[in-house]
């Protein structure tokens, strides 16, 4: 039973992966002044970029929780989610509005995915 783990630090791993499953951490914008649009693109591009080091992409998720700061800000995150996700693998996902621990952070986005 391995388990790899990228980026592993003190407190968390940014990505685990098990069974050719992969796991990703709380992703949050280091680019706290952005609005929601900039934003979301920022944690998306981030979830790109993980899950291709782990050998898999957006087309292979299984799984996504969205947590936002305020659902004000829904409608600007949907914009940037449905430009970013491919028509024909959306994820199930749900989206809940939460106290984020960073209050300048405006979306946290965890997804599980499938290896290739």
């Amino acid at each position: 039973m391995e388990i790899k783990r990228l980026y592993p630090g003190k407190r968390l791993s940014e990505v685990a992966i098990h069974n050719s499953t992969v796991y990703l951490a709380g992703q949050i914008a280091e680019d706290t002044t952005a609005d929601i649009h900039g934003q979301t693109r920022e944690v998306l591009a981030h979830i790109d970029r993980l899950l291709a080091e782990a050998g898999s992409d957006k087309t292979c998720i299984l799984s996504c929780q969205i947590y936002i700061k305020d659902l004000a800000d829904f409608a600007g995150m949907n914009e940037e989610w449905d430009a970013w996700v491919p028509q024909g693998h959306t994820p199930p996902r749900a989206t809940v509005e939460a106290k984020l621990a960073d209050p300048n952070w405006l979306v946290e986005i965890v997804v599980v995915a499938a290896q290739r």
